[in-house]
């Protein structure tokens, strides 16, 4: 049997994604008996013009990138968007809040004029994507997931509900009544509560669900003292990318 030709790209990221699926342990030895890993940077030198499935990480930031995710989608029969710099800009759309002059100055001084720079856009505002999965890193079992269904060709939905359905569910103790501020109530679910388990917070790496509970959210800070400043700023952390969305639907309704 043909296995079906798996490569992994990278583009602006810390690359911890790729490093999780590298640490997946007795589970990567399932998942290689299903593919055949023809490029992944991380953990082999072989690169390969000739793949099924393209598992992509990192934002697109620059002209040359969108180029080369462009040549990575044209020759991909599947595309899966992975962690969020891949689907929601992730921190590299912080980039966002500032005149991108100001930017290229501010991180390459007086070499500004020779590094390339856009607006940071998730790889579904450049190409069109198959697969999401969210997270910073990627929730391994959920990746596991979404790969099965590509190979598969069925579709994944991501949950759309918020993580505090998980957090209730694995009955952690709200962060809220502990007078710790947390992204649960309006991020979207699908990591099995994963920070909050292990005595984080959740900074909404995940992305906002698609219909928030805004009024109940705006009674919890109400009713514990925290500025609705403080949501919208670590919201912006990692999903400030989603502003081109939106100013581009706009725009199109005007």
């Amino acid at each position: 049997m043909n296995k079906v030709k798996v490569a992994f790209f990278d583009f602006a990221c810390c690359e911890g994604c790729q490093l999780q699926v590298a640490n997946m342990g007795e589970a990567l030895l399932d998942v290689l008996e299903l593919i055949d890993v023809v490029e992944f940077r991380e953990v082999m030198s072989e690169k390969s013009a000739v793949y099924d499935v393209a598992v992509v990480e990192g934002s697109i930031t620059t002209k040359h990138a969108v180029e080369r995710i462009k040549k990575i989608r044209e020759t991909a029969k599947v595309l899966i968007a992975y962690g969020s710099c891949a689907t929601n800009g992730g921190v590299n759309g912080m980039k966002n809040n500032f005149p991108l002059d100001d930017i290229q100055k501010y991180v390459y001084q007086d070499k500004a004029g020779y590094f390339d720079t856009i607006p940071t856009r998730a790889v579904h505002q450049v190409v069109p994507v198959d697969y999401f999965v969210h997270g910073c890193p990627v929730y391994i079992p959920e990746f596991v997931k979404v790969l099965k269904c590509a190979l598969a060709g069925m579709p994944y939905r991501v949950p759309d509900d918020p993580v505090c359905t998980e957090c209730k569910l694995n009955e952690n103790v709200c962060l809220y009544e502990k007078g710790v501020a947390c992204m649960g109530p309006i991020t979207r679910a699908g990591c099995n509560s994963w920070c909050i388990n292990n005595g984080n917070i959740c900074y909404g790496c995940r992305g906002m669900v698609s219909n928030p509970a805004e009024k109940g959210q705006k009674d919890v800070l109400e009713r514990h003292k925290i500025s609705p400043d403080w949501i919208e700023n670590k919201f912006n952390m990692y999903n400030k990318a989603r502003d081109l969305e939106e100013k581009k639907t706009h725009e199109q309704k005007c």
